[in-house]
């Protein structure tokens, strides 16, 4: 028998409407499952998480994500309202991070691997690896109890590099759209579906290109730009002569020169990055941009940091023209927390140890991986969060001195208890039996693994 908190019941019946009854019951057997395994969560591991394995058949789960009817699309964006509407200020906007990352996978026959960089190998040997990359797409909140900024991955695409005979051709692969055109497609949904909000998109400097020209009015994109990128002042004004008028200005020197001219302009701001403040000098430079076009004017943000070698650190492109540079610089480093969830993902949830094959399983397991991770997130945001959490880790683990909020494995332990304690019925009278004390023991200790 299934057992859900009520906490977390009402939490999932908010995306009934985005499964048939059948495979809404199999949805939340799966929430639980992902929650409450702790050693491999494949399909079948999840269906052993949510104490069913005996009694529902395994086909089943499988089904769920080979051939059940359900969107991943709809599900991310259901759970992107609800976390727009809860976690962020009404009316005010909302801040994405694009990235991608890669999830190793064994085999020929899996649906859309191949060899692709490892950004986090430790060797030149082991920088190369097989398996799907993935692009997302994540919203990035403050919750009250904590003092960083957590990204909560909504919007996913696998990203399949072009085939070997549209490399060398002079026309793109028309089947195999680029990173940023995916991050586009997913930020015009979003866009779509968040009508009233502006999207504030915040990539490292493989996220900005000119992809982004199809992009709605209402989303600005902030990115690292390239040292050796080229700017062209703004067109200059009509001269009255015949002609086309010209849209573009003179070109601008290269960014290091520009940082090291006498004549540009420093000014000071303190600036709050990774939850501290520094002291930062900032030169602005507004401009265009050639692959965001003529129509799309830009602000460069040059950062200089006093206690670096001479010139700048690093150089910020966004299309917002109304922010500030303390903002705009603030912005970029709150795109961290998209890495920080993918850690956790990977480390810590689980996510990417299924081992389905086909084209659906792999389009929808991983990002339905991610979902429940910020379902833990959210349901621990609204549910779960206690003061004491904090205070009885800090006893049970005294070398940590500075430990003041809690982690997401906090977080993960918090929901897996209280699903154990569900599972406890007071009404019934009969005595639970040695094997289901035992049971339930091993995994309230299981629980904070």
């Amino acid at each position: 028998m299934l057992c859900v908190p009520s906490s977390l019941n009402e939490l999932l019946v908010l995306f009934e409407s985005c499964f048939t009854q059948p495979t809404f019951n199999t949805f939340r057997a799966l929430v639980v499952g992902q929650v409450s395994q702790t050693r491999l969560r494949c399909v079948t591991g999840m269906l052993t998480g949510a104490r069913l394995s005996g009694i529902w058949h395994h086909a089943r789960c499988h089904r769920f994500f080979a051939n059940a009817r359900w969107s991943v699309d709809e599900l991310g964006l259901a759970l992107a309202c609800l976390i727009v509407e809860r976690f962020t200020d009404p009316g005010g906007p909302v801040l994405v991070a694009v990235d991608d990352t890669l999830l190793k996978r064994r085999g020929r026959r899996i649906h859309g691997t191949f060899w692709h960089h490892d950004a986090t190998a430790n060797s030149r040997s082991g920088s190369v690896a097989w398996g799907n990359d993935w692009v997302v797409a994540g919203i990035c909140i403050r919750l009250a109890f904590l003092e960083r900024t957590v990204c909560l991955p909504v919007l996913f695409r696998l990203w399949q590099p072009r085939r070997k005979q549209y490399v060398s051709a002079s026309k793109p692969d028309p089947g195999r759209p680029g990173k940023v055109k995916l991050a586009n497609d997913m930020i015009c949904l979003l866009a779509a579906r968040l009508h009233d909000r502006q999207i504030d998109v915040v990539g490292d400097s493989a996220y900005i290109s000119g992809a982004w020209r199809e992009r709605p009015k209402r989303v600005t994109i902030t990115s690292r730009l390239r040292t050796n990128a080229v700017l062209y002042a703004p067109a200059p004004p009509r001269t009255g002569k015949r002609g086309r008028p010209r849209k573009w200005g003179d070109r601008l020197p290269a960014l290091n020169n520009i940082a090291l001219d006498p004549a540009t302009e420093w000014v000071a701001h303190t600036v709050c990055r990774y939850g501290k403040p520094v002291t930062l000098k900032l030169a602005e430079i507004c401009c265009l941009w050639e692959p965001l076009g003529p129509d799309s004017p830009v602000r460069v943000i040059l950062v200089k940091d006093d206690t670096r070698p001479c010139g700048y650190q690093i150089a910020l492109i966004s299309t917002d023209l109304q922010a500030t540079p303390t903002q705009i610089v603030e912005r970029y480093a709150d795109r961290w927390p998209i890495e920080v969830a993918f850690l956790e993902g990977k480390e810590i949830f689980g996510v990417g140890e299924a081992r389905n094959r086909t084209p659906n399983a792999v389009a929808r397991t991983v990002p339905f991986q991610f979902l429940v991770m910020d379902l833990t997130i959210v349901w621990y945001a609204l549910y779960g969060h206690h003061p004491d959490i904090v205070t009885e880790h800090r006893a049970r683990a005294p070398w940590y001195l500075t430990k003041s909020t809690p982690s997401f494995t906090d977080m993960l332990v918090k929901l897996r208890r209280t699903i154990i304690a569900n599972q406890f019925q007071p009404e019934q009278a009969r005595t639970p039996t040695t094997r289901e004390i035992s049971a339930v023991q091993q995994a309230w200790a299981d629980a904070n693994l």
